[in-house]
């Protein structure tokens, strides 16, 4: 990916300038990881990512100053931010993040993980790494206003159906129980919908920019929508979902009516 994001591309000191973010990257999750592992924390795990897309798009805007580059860091800054406060604000109340608990005393594996957490960052916003680094200075269109327009869609129905949660999982009354309310009665991962809608919406602002074998960066959304649907996002809660639920006749009749993925107004009010 650095080599096709680069194609054509500006450089930054002896480097091309995609690849030079691509190693800030990882840069950025091997120097964490290591108070990470004296300390046995993953405390911070989720606010790096976040520290890492910023630190990226920092160096990338460098580059170009120019009005889609600027308007990529700023949405990307936006979501980072939200998104990093957001977790980081949970794993404080949970204590902790029980994936890393068998992990964190294993050296190479924990550091697998954020190694991972680099390559999230680096394929996620490959498409608009590679556009701010393009040198390719082309003027903001229709095309660009669609890509907005879809980050705001994704972006608020992202910011929504967290918040539901958050205030559903509040209520001592909801102990126990499963979120079938609001944007949740209309997916079983609205959050997850949103995240995949904006990050399409963020490869279409940068396209115009893109040539040659850049347009490989057009994978971001791919992967993204990959990732969350078949490796880290839905699976495992689907398995602790029917772990939990899954002899509940509610929680049976909630899955067999509302799409995984994809929203659709509710087929009946819930209950």
């Amino acid at each position: 990916m650095a080599i096709a994001g680069s194609q054509g591309g500006a450089a930054l000191g002896p480097l091309p300038a995609f690849a030079a973010c691509a190693l800030l990257a990882y840069a950025v999750q091997w120097v964490a990881f290591i108070p990470a592992y004296v300390f046995q924390t993953e405390a911070f795990y989720d606010l790096t990512g976040s520290i890492t897309y910023l630190s990226v798009v920092a160096l990338a805007v460098t580059v170009s100053g120019d009005d889609r580059a600027l308007l990529l860091a700023a949405l990307i800054a936006i979501w980072a931010l939200r998104l990093g406060s957001f977790l980081f604000l949970r794993i404080r109340k949970d204590g902790g993040d029980s994936r890393f608990t068998s992990i964190k005393p294993q050296f190479f594996r924990f550091l697998m993980f954020w190694t991972i957490q680099g390559l999230w960052v680096v394929m996620t916003a490959a498409a608009a790494l590679a556009a701010m680094t393009s040198g390719s200075v082309e003027p903001l269109g229709p095309i660009a206003a669609v890509g907005v327009a879809l980050w705001l869609a994704g972006f608020a129905f992202e910011v929504v159906a967290d918040h539901q949660k958050r205030v559903f999982r509040r209520d001592p009354a909801n102990r126990g129980k499963f979120i079938r309310s609001g944007l949740w009665a209309w997916s079983r991962h609205p959050n997850y919908a949103g995240e995949i809608v904006l990050w399409c919406g963020i490869a279409l602002i940068a396209l115009p920019a893109l040539s040659g074998w850049q347009y490989a960066a057009l994978i971001s959304p791919v992967f993204v929508y990959i990732l969350l649907t078949r490796v880290s996002g839905i699976p495992p809660l689907e398995g602790q979902a029917r772990h939990r639920w899954g002899d509940d006749p509610a929680y049976i009749a909630y899955r067999d009516s509302t799409p995984i993925l994809w929203p659709r107004p509710p087929r009946q009010p819930p209950a």
